[in-house]
């Protein structure tokens, strides 16, 4: 049903591309992330919550047709449909049927609840292409309510202390989950980088509720920042835009936090396991629930997760879909 190519997995049977690289005549996007919704392309379709992100991701000139969950598509001689993935807005598996077999491309999943995306949604398949970023037994996320109440006491201990608090998180999804969780908490509107500011501007244009914020602008530095909360991407951070917050606590959320070592190795206060991703054990029960035969593992742990699904009587291989993954 599909292949791997130089312009990532192609579908001969409905002439179109999934998450492709480049320049192709029609490419199924899973979600708005860059490695995965790339310039170039003669059309585009996407789940219909994304059409805000990808229009920002990749400019005002761009063809997209944005899909409703759960409405299936004829695409040459194969059934084509888009069901939500809870990994960002917008972010959707694509299943394939030719009436003979059905495959799901899952693109980027998790299983937690986020109240800025649609949850994840099991669907049935002969063959199941998943991610496999955080795929190693260390990798089990904790209780997202345990996370919370701990990024807020701590956010509160700086405040109290008149430090601003760096949040560095990715610009597209985990930012606005971050937002969405931290609620009204604050006393003031988080700060946010220029990033954060546009995607969680296309949020809203979505029609996601989420707290207020301020973009940080040249005035934004010294004393009026000193017990804010400041929100910004990995990219940020050594870089000379932090000088505008003295004193700063920073903290880094994600899954590669879950790893002793991995704070100081990005030189950070504090790490908070946060993931936009599966975790092992979600991974493993996901494959299940599909009662897939064939499992094939995509960027990240896929050898170890294809020895693993091998372990357990499945038909499991690898598969190149031109994409890293962007906590990678």
């Amino acid at each position: 049903m599909l292949h791997a190519t130089t312009d990532g997995l192609f579908c001969a049977a409905g002439a179109f591309h999934v998450d492709p690289p480049g320049a192709v005549d029609l490419a199924v996007v899973t979600h708005a992330h860059g490695d995965h919704a790339r310039p170039g392309a003669t059309r585009y379709v996407c789940a219909t919550p994304g059409l805000p992100l990808l229009r920002q991701r990749l400019g005002p000139d761009a063809v997209i047709e944005g899909w409703a969950y759960g409405e299936t598509h004829r695409l040459g001689d194969v059934d084509v449909s888009l069901h939500p993935a809870g990994h960002v807005l917008g972010s959707a598996q694509v299943r394939i049927a030719d009436g003979r077999e059905t495959w799901v491309v899952s693109g980027d999943y998790k299983r937690q609840d986020d109240p800025t995306c649609a949850a994840f949604e099991v669907v049935a398949c002969d063959t199941f292409v998943t991610e496999a970023t955080f795929a190693l037994p260390i990798y089990r996320w904790p209780a997202v309510d345990a996370v919370v109440a701990d990024l807020r006491a701590w956010v509160a201990s700086n405040r109290d202390a008149g430090r601003p608090t760096v949040l560095f998180a990715y610009s597209l999804g985990k930012a606005q989950r971050v937002l969405a969780l931290l609620g009204e908490h604050e006393p003031e509107p988080p700060l946010v980088h220029g990033a954060v500011a546009a995607m969680t501007a296309a949020y809203r244009e979505a029609g996601v509720a989420l707290p207020p914020v301020e973009a940080v602008t040249e005035a934004t530095r010294g004393p009026v920042t000193r017990g804010r909360v400041v929100l910004a991407p990995p990219s940020a951070m050594n870089t000379p835009w932090l000088k505008r917050f003295p004193d700063a606590a920073t903290a880094m959320i994600s899954g590669w936090m879950r790893v002793r070592g991995a704070r100081r190795w990005k030189g950070v206060d504090r790490g908070f396991v946060l993931s936009d991703h599966a975790d092992w054990p979600a991974l493993l029960e996901t494959i299940a629930a599909t009662g897939a035969r064939r499992v094939l593992a995509t960027h990240g742990y896929a050898d170890v997760l294809a020895r693993t699904c091998q372990s357990r009587g499945l038909d499991a291989g690898l598969l190149d879909a031109r994409v890293s993954g962007e906590e990678a």
